[in-house]
């Protein structure tokens, strides 16, 4: 891991390059991840904090890992992945929610990189980037593979979600 020794250097503590590649490459696609389903990821990201495979105490971000936050934003998510079927819920693409799930990429990688002691500002940076990519050709696939069934939403709906829990689950569960 990269230690911040107050200096305006880094000391290097067991932490290769390819280590740190690997830590931004999952900050981004958990912002991909996240450009599917907002919640999704930070309800797995926080429940890596309570399982203490994300370290993220006496950080900015160890509420994640509190009792009752893995459980308030599962059910959050829940409640996305229901509203993300309903015939009237907005576009991915309208401006709150891209700037949402924006926000929610960084916030995602940031977590990711205090979790292993690392600086949060690269890897929020990739996870807002991650979302921007996940949120417009998220959707622009589920357009295609829509139009490719015969018009019928609802399997690739399910599909996305699969694709977004999976995913997530599978990022976090590397820090264990």
């Amino acid at each position: 891991m990269i230690v911040y020794t107050g200096r305006l250097e880094w000391e290097t503590m067991g932490l290769n390059t390819a280590d740190l590649a690997t830590l931004y490459l999952y900050a981004f696609l958990l912002g991909v991840l996240t450009g599917l389903r907002s919640i999704t990821t930070p309800a797995l990201v926080s429940w890596a904090a309570r399982l203490k495979w994300l370290h993220l105490d006496s950080t900015p971000l160890e509420f994640l890992g509190y009792a009752a936050t893995p459980y308030i934003l599962s059910v959050l998510a829940l409640g996305e992945l229901i509203a993300d079927k309903l015939p009237h819920t907005p576009s991915r693409k309208s401006p709150g929610p891209f700037l949402w799930r924006i926000v929610v990429g960084a916030f995602c990688g940031c977590a990711l990189a205090y979790g292993t002691a690392q600086p949060p500002i690269a890897a929020g940076l990739l996870g807002a980037f991650g979302a921007v990519a996940g949120t417009l050709g998220g959707y622009e696939l589920r357009m295609r593979l829509v139009k490719a069934i015969g018009g019928k939403d609802m399997p690739i709906a399910l599909l996305e979600d699969a694709v977004a829990i999976g995913g997530s689950l599978l990022i976090v569960s590397r820090f264990s």
